[in-house]
């Protein structure tokens, strides 16, 4: 059990703590986690991460939440599977079957013409329906959650790393606005076979890196005393 001098200690402490977050549990669980684990008075984030994502999650403690939009509007970077053939409702391996042709895989030169296209601005729609998965459930559910508008978002650098159809492993390097299972439906779409996203990593937001972040698991073992010495101090974090 922390001592009060711990716990004054975790008051005043203010600075980026980065999650590598596992695939299957919602960000928001996390942000709670560690703040009642710790007895934090204030834990923000950087920017959602999907649930069926994994990777970096920058958690803002205390006084590091005044520089949210600096976090909130730095590019990011991920890493992922793509499924061609299928195309869903979610765009995601969790939703709906609307179609696909797993029986027309694309050449490599023909993958990398169609990818080339979504390099710069883009102009992205987000789907109706997006896969969730509630707290302690086994399964995921799909959720209606309306009509969504256009918005454009603009991709640095995008290519596949691991090209064996119908699964193709891919980089992408965008915008915090980017919508990667929107943008894999999207080649799909180009491709004219579908595609669905089937994994995804975040790896870099702005400068900081999931190659300096501990796992939730080790968070949740560290204790009280311990837990200052993960987070990064403002000094360090925004020199």
């Amino acid at each position: 059990m922390a001592n009060l001098v711990q716990l004054r200690m975790l008051e005043d402490l203010d600075g980026f703590l980065l999650v590598d977050k596992p695939a299957g549990i919602a960000f928001s669980t996390v942000v709670k986690t560690v703040k009642r684990k710790f007895n934090l008075v204030k834990v923000g984030h950087g920017g959602s991460l999907d649930t069926s994502a994994s990777g970096l999650l920058v958690l803002l403690v205390n006084d590091a939440n005044k520089f949210v939009d600096v976090v909130m509007g730095a590019d990011r970077v991920y890493t992922g599977v793509m499924r061609l053939g299928r195309r869903t409702d979610t765009h995601d391996m969790h939703g709906r079957t609307l179609g696909g042709n797993d029986a027309a895989m694309p050449s490599r030169e023909e993958f990398d013409k169609a990818v080339a296209s979504f390099r710069g601005d883009i102009f992205q729609t987000e789907p109706r329906f997006c896969s969730v998965r509630r707290e302690g459930a086994a399964q995921y559910e799909i959720a209606d959650t309306g009509e969504h508008g256009q918005f454009m978002s603009h991709v640095y650098r995008l290519g596949a790393i691991d090209f064996a159809p119908p699964k193709v492993g891919f980089e992408v390097f965008g915008t915090k606005s980017l919508l990667v299972r929107t943008l894999v439906n999207d080649i799909g779409e180009e491709l004219g076979c579908g595609a669905c996203l089937e994994s995804l990593r975040r790896t870099k937001v702005g400068r900081f890196s999931v190659e300096d972040a501990i796992s939730f698991d080790k968070i949740l073992e560290t204790a009280t005393g311990d837990f200052a010495s993960c987070v990064l101090p403002l000094s360090v974090a925004l020199r």
